[in-house]
């Protein structure tokens, strides 16, 4: 089912869902499982699989010479979807990217999501190559998530890239995310410059969007407002990430460029340890939710990152 009926046909009540990481490969899929397991009596409608890019990797060849070669670290994301999707009868959303694929392995992967029943694709651009400072095109793909949203809207209407007379009927539309970021994506000059491009991407197509995460809730409610404002009458999902560590302080802000609350960052900084950490960091999440809920979000997404243990007590105060 497409997760707009999802949100349809739940009637104003707010659903529970969850974003998952591949494990590394080599490493089977019963962590993943553990992870998922203690979730699932908060009946998650889909859940998200997220996609690695690849990276380069070098291989020592004796004698001072270095050979540089492309691997993903975290590749399967198709198959843990049909793993999922078979195991806990829920729906799987596949996050597929721009970087590391050409539109002919897109369309490829998008055929595939149609031979295992899923409705729905999270269409992102992806970041920047390990080591590299800006995003660049993989060469024969797409440069950004409103050309991949394109495609993805073409193949559903059966327009494929190369076989015009191809038929495809339409049960193979799929309902499309894309990204937001209440506090704009980092290489946007500006948030209305930010918006614009959003907007962008649901005229090409998307059906609902999912936030970056977020610790300040006046930053999505702004973020929601403005969009309006802008015309975008999508639904516009909430990402949530419970605070675990003190590393977090500093990594979160590093890695997806978004500022913390003065007031979280002092509760932080000021406990005896991580354990303590979590405790608060659960604490405030309860809070972020309920304010959520009373704004009228349709969803509670939460990126799990591998844990579930501190989702699970936040779900409990709140489902």
């Amino acid at each position: 089912m497409k997760i707009t009926d999802h949100i349809k046909n739940a009637n104003g009540k707010p659903l529970f869902s969850l974003e998952v990481v591949p494990p590394q490969k080599g490493i089977g899929i019963e962590d993943l499982y553990k992870n998922i397991d203690p979730l699932m009596e908060f009946k998650p409608p889909f859940i998200d699989v997220t996609t690695s890019r690849e990276e380069y990797i070098y291989i020592d060849k004796g004698n001072g010479l270095m050979e540089r070669r492309i691997t993903r670290m975290r590749p399967g994301t198709l198959g843990i979807c049909a793993a999922i999707q078979h195991k806990y009868n829920v729906d799987t959303v596949p996050h597929l990217l721009c970087g590391g694929f050409t539109k002919e392995e897109t369309e490829y992967l998008l055929v595939d999501c149609m031979y295992l029943g899923i409705d729905n694709i999270m269409a992102l651009r992806g970041d920047a190559m390990k080591g590299h400072q800006y995003f660049e095109a993989t060469p024969g793909g797409h440069s950004s998530a409103m050309d991949l949203v394109h495609q993805i809207n073409n193949l559903g209407r059966g327009k494929y890239l190369h076989d015009d007379d191809q038929i495809c009927d339409e049960h193979n539309k799929f309902c499309i995310g894309v990204a937001g970021y209440p506090e704009k994506h980092m290489e946007a000059p500006s948030m209305n410059y930010d918006l614009k491009w959003l907007k962008q991407k649901v005229d090409a197509g998307a059906d609902y969007i999912v936030t970056q995460m977020f610790f300040d809730n006046k930053k999505y409610i702004e973020f929601v407002t403005k969009a309006r404002e802008m015309g975008i009458t999508v639904p516009i999902i909430p990402g949530i990430k419970p605070i675990a560590t003190k590393r977090h302080l500093k990594l979160l802000p590093q890695v997806f460029k978004i500022d913390l609350p003065e007031e979280l960052i002092n509760e932080v900084e000021s406990a005896k340890n991580n354990e303590a950490v979590k405790e608060i960091g659960i604490e405030w999440a309860i809070n972020q939710c309920k304010e959520l809920l009373d704004f009228g979000v349709p969803v509670l997404h939460f990126y799990s990152m591998g844990k579930s243990d501190n989702i699970k007590k936040v779900a409990g105060e709140l489902f």
